[in-house]
């Protein structure tokens, strides 16, 4: 990358910078003025969720501390939405968030900074079944309490604890699984009265997307332009890469 390049990368990202703050700053106001029709807790967990993200893409460890602030916010809205898993979901997120912060820090080699990985065979293969069997059981118990949609709740849920704990961990793979749940979770919203959090899961899709290239550019590969492209050339990556035996 030449000189004129690098510093034409760095002046529109402090542009992106600016324009939210400035677009956060517009958002909170007028929601606590009352010149938006917008619920303000909804208004700060759309700002901090953004953020959030952002930030995760950028592998900014403020992702962390901001990511706490954010899950507090939407316990407190699910709760009043009724969406019980998701609203424990956001107390797991405030505790993986400060083990997250941790990790990131001081989780690699020699306590240094954690570096992007593959997540292993073994890893994947224990992370599926928690998978299943976790959205078998908890949906039961979401039934049972009368939650408002207990299968969907239920499989974001787990999809997004497992998604959340892979990134504390910098395994790459953790985008394709955030990218499953938000899908889910703009529909989930949407129809349950949050068009505000819809709209942040929509966002929040294209920025996983945005992960999913940089993050893979962090392993040592190439970029794909587009996410189908990406999971072809990452299946292509697994077989080429899995062990072979000599005969």
């Amino acid at each position: 990358m030449s000189e004129a390049t690098r510093k034409g990368a760095i002046l529109m990202k402090r542009l992106a910078y600016g324009v939210g703050v400035l677009t956060s700053l517009g958002l909170m106001g007028g929601a606590l003025l009352g010149r938006l029709p917008l619920n303000p807790m909804e208004v700060f967990g759309f700002i901090t969720g953004g953020w959030c993200v952002w930030l995760t893409v950028e592998q900014n460890v403020w992702t962390w501390p901001i990511g706490i602030v954010n899950s507090a916010a939407f316990l407190i809205l699910f709760v009043q939405a009724r969406l019980f898993a998701d609203g424990s979901l956001q107390a797991v997120y405030i505790v993986l968030g400060a083990l997250g912060w941790y990790w990131w820090l001081r989780g690699g080699a020699r306590n240094t900074t954690l570096a992007v990985s593959r997540t292993s065979g073994g890893t994947a293969l224990i992370l599926a079944g928690l998978l299943i069997g976790c959205t078998a059981a908890l949906t039961v118990a979401l039934v049972w309490v009368r939650d408002a949609a207990p299968f969907w709740d239920a499989l974001t849920t787990v999809l997004s604890l497992i998604a959340q704990y892979m990134l504390t961990r910098k395994m790459y793979e953790n985008w394709w699984l955030w990218i499953s749940a938000d899908m889910i979770y703009v529909v989930l919203y949407a129809s349950k009265g949050l068009p505000l959090t819809a709209v942040l899961y929509a966002v929040f899709l294209l920025m996983c997307v945005a992960g999913l290239r940089q993050w893979r550019v962090a392993l040592g590969a190439p970029a794909p332009r587009f996410a189908v492209v990406a999971v072809a050339r990452w299946a292509v990556t697994e077989e080429s890469e899995a062990p072979r035996v000599a005969v």
